[in-house]
């Protein structure tokens, strides 16, 4: 396999992708071809975390 660096934009699109569920096989198949998996899971770390944050803020906002 091929593998290869990836830019930033890059990852933020894949892991944005994925958590909403659109990605395209293309795109899959790119994603598969880098050279860690490491960008990809602390970028998606840092997703959930903003994800549950946002959660956390309109709970509250609802609930006051």
């Amino acid at each position: 396999m091929n593998e290869k660096k990836v830019a930033l934009w890059q990852v933020v699109k894949a892991v944005s992708g994925a958590f909403i569920g659109v990605q395209s096989e293309k795109q899959r198949l790119e994603d598969f071809q880098s050279q860690s998996a490491l960008p990809y899971v602390i970028t998606a770390l840092v997703f959930a975390a903003i994800f549950v944050a946002v959660l956390f803020l309109v709970v509250s906002l609802v609930l006051n």
